[in-house]
């Protein structure tokens, strides 16, 4: 007899159906699984026979012959135990075949039976509700996050006996109740109040912030980098809704939700080891998985100490940073993961961290841009802000309660992004970090006597187009900061303030 069950795998953090066919007949006894399948769903046979036989119910030895589709697609995980375990039950008449009728299932099982809880739910769910189904069957703790996707009922199962007992109508099952939370948390890891002194830091953070541009910090170890770089994520405008089911699609993927809080409220924070391969920042390995890039999607990727990481690791970012995603090729096919981050970085100017304090820095001349020279000006030049932090003198660093609280600043980004958005509604970006020449010429207009101005600063530094455009794009942040539809001398002269760094370090004027 031939059954067809559905059921849904994963692509990247992408959801595709895949139809689980069973028929059994004469002929020698034995269970073969066909359809381009990963080790771990072939030994799926010798589970899910087991599961079945302790579950309670008794086979006759019969061919068994299971297949998945599409077959070009190649079938990994453990989702597809509980398909094949209703679709056999029901090839041998235990189950009723009009009771799969707009239904997905999707569970690992244990021995005994027990479903175990999978990775992807969110993104099953997606891709079930997409294909028309009516009906998503999951492990019970996977429940929660199904019922995040309006427009299909969620069931959470503890064991297949009772799933069987429900789809038979022996008895009744009621649907997960639909997700709903209250409040939303912005506090990460402190207040911006806390940090004191280091205005020019901070006011670049914030521009940064409000413009989505990408900022490097230079400085000695000590002056506060991390721990302005770790507060950031509170100072950002609150996640959307089509934000926060993409990222919580890639954290699902990689198993990293909380059952409980199925979508992510706060915009992540990731802070990788120097020490992290080039796999584990952008995604790969052989089954490719999303990487720290990914997993900083609609938030911050934090690198501390930059000039220690390698820098091949460092080369592979530059692709991501300008496309907002990462594109990973395998025999089996292409995956795509979002990467929309905002790149923070940090490192000290010297291998000893102290430079430009001569009294305790003795590194010379060529270490420093041996040390530095780990960052490249390809990926320079994809940071928009360069900004140097300095030590904080004993009366400055008793003063409490001086600065700004994130709350505060929030507002100013808030409002910074309302400007960002009605400028760009027709244009296909969002942020004033995101426009290109054409849209350069037409919003970062100057005065006669400023575009002069720009013109000799342009001449007597020798500056690159590519330069002159990111002192633009950041002078037109600092003016929204201000509320001025004009960039006027003083966001110009900060923007290119937060360009001299680039040619003290890289320039070859460091003394």
């Amino acid at each position: 007899m031939l059954s067809k069950v559905y059921s849904a795998g994963l692509l990247g953090i992408d959801g595709f159906i895949v139809c689980c066919e069973t028929d059994v007949g004469s002929g020698l006894p034995q269970t073969v699984l066909i359809g381009y399948l990963a080790s771990e769903v072939r030994e799926a046979a010798d589970r899910v026979r087991t599961a079945i036989k302790n579950s309670g119910y008794l086979l006759s030895p019969k061919k068994i012959v299971i297949n998945l589709s599409p077959a070009d697609i190649k079938k990994e995980s453990c989702n597809f135990d509980l398909p094949i375990a209703l679709s056999i039950l029901s090839s041998y008449g235990i189950i009723k075949t009009e009771a799969f009728n707009g239904c997905i299932f999707a569970g690992e099982l244990s021995l005994s039976g027990k479903l175990l809880s999978i990775k992807g739910t969110l993104s099953i769910a997606i891709a079930a509700k997409k294909a028309g189904f009516k009906k998503l069957y999951v492990p019970s703790a996977n429940a929660s996050e199904g019922s995040v996707i309006e427009g299909i009922e969620c069931f959470g199962i503890e064991d297949l006996n009772s799933l069987v007992s429900v789809l038979n109508g022996e008895k009744t099952h009621p649907p997960h109740a639909i997700y709903n939370e209250s409040g939303y948390d912005y506090e990460i890891g402190g207040d911006f109040s806390d940090i004191n002194g280091q205005e020019m830091l901070k006011r670049a953070t914030i521009i940064a912030v409000a413009g989505r541009h990408n900022i490097l910090y230079i400085g000695p170890a000590g002056t506060g980098k991390s721990m302005i770089a770790s507060r950031i994520p509170a100072i950002m405008p609150i996640m959307s809704m089509e934000e926060r089911l993409e990222t919580s699609r890639i954290y699902s993927v990689c198993g990293m939700l909380d059952a409980d809080k199925p979508l992510l409220k706060k915009r992540p924070y990731r802070n990788p080891h120097h020490s992290i391969s080039p796999n584990a920042l952008v995604g790969g390995g052989i089954k490719p998985k999303p990487g720290e890039i990914s997993l900083a999607n609609h938030g911050v990727l934090f690198l501390d100490e930059l000039a220690e990481f390698k820098r091949e690791t460092l080369e592979i970012l530059r692709q991501p940073m300008e496309e907002g995603r990462v594109s990973i090729s395998r025999l089996m096919g292409s995956y795509v993961f979002p990467a929309d981050f905002m790149l923070i970085a940090a490192t000290n100017p010297c291998k000893c961290g102290f430079y430009p304090d001569r009294n305790r820095c003795n590194c010379n001349i060529n270490q420093i841009k041996h040390y530095l020279g780990k960052i490249s000006k390809p990926l320079l030049d994809r940071i928009d802000i360069c900004v140097e932090t300095r030590l904080l003198n004993y009366d400055e660093l008793r003063k409490h309660g001086s600065g700004q609280k994130s709350t505060e600043i929030r507002k100013i980004v808030e409002n910074a992004r309302i400007i960002q958005n009605e400028r760009f509604k027709n244009d296909g970006i969002l942020f004033n970090s995101q426009m290109d020449k054409k849209l350069v010429d037409i919003y970062c207009t100057l005065s006669k006597k400023d575009e002069e101005f720009l013109k000799d600063i342009y001449e007597s530094r020798s500056m690159s187009v590519r330069s002159v455009h990111k002192i633009l794009k950041v002078a037109r942040t600092s003016a929204d900061i201000d509320k001025s539809e004009q960039i006027c001398r003083r966001h110009i002269c900060e923007a290119i303030s937060y360009r001299s760094l680039e040619e003290k370090y890289w320039g070859g004027i460091m003394r």
